[in-house]
């Protein structure tokens, strides 16, 4: 059985404008191009004056046989409305509202379950804690490096979407 380590877990929130569809493609786009296998696992709306939206996104990215990197992203829109903005003295439709997203990130040893048997698992904690936790401390940091790089890009994203008044 495969086994995750947790290594993030962080948000970045903002109420501000921005456009939906803009960083919906912008998120997916720069992870897709980062080497992440997407899939988006739940995507919910709800409508009334305002609308409230929920989209959850796992991600992989393979590293060897033997570890691969996890992510989740979770988007909670709440309020989101439609706005007119003025870009370059064009009048814009935009949204506004509060976004939040929510990342985790873990570290999941042996995904292929090929350390499975009740006799291997015995191998593999050895084979973790002693001959390759060098290898696994260092592929944390890169995770947590990368995931924290993501971070940064979609913060400067949406500050620049939202320097944008209406």
């Amino acid at each position: 059985m495969a086994i995750k380590d947790k290594v993030f877990k962080g948000k970045i929130k903002q109420n501000a404008n921005f456009n939906f569809k803009g960083i919906y493609e912008f998120v997916y786009d720069y992870l897709n191009d980062e080497g992440w296998a997407l899939h988006e696992t739940l995507y919910r709306e709800k409508s009334q004056e305002t609308k409230e939206l929920i989209i959850i996104w796992k991600g992989t990215k393979n590293i060897s046989d033997y570890f691969k990197f996890e992510i989740g992203l979770t988007f909670l829109i709440i309020g989101m409305k439609d706005v007119k903005v003025t870009i370059d003295g064009n009048e814009v439709k935009m949204q506004n509202g509060s976004i939040e997203i929510v990342f985790d990130a873990a570290l999941v040893k042996d995904y292929k379950n090929k350390w499975d048997s009740s006799f291997m698992k015995f191998f593999r904690e050895i084979y973790d804690n002693y001959i390759i936790r060098n290898r696994i401390e260092d592929y944390e940091v890169k995770l947590y490096e990368e995931i924290n790089e993501i971070i940064a890009t979609i913060k400067s994203y949406l500050a620049i979407e939202s320097q944008h008044s209406y």
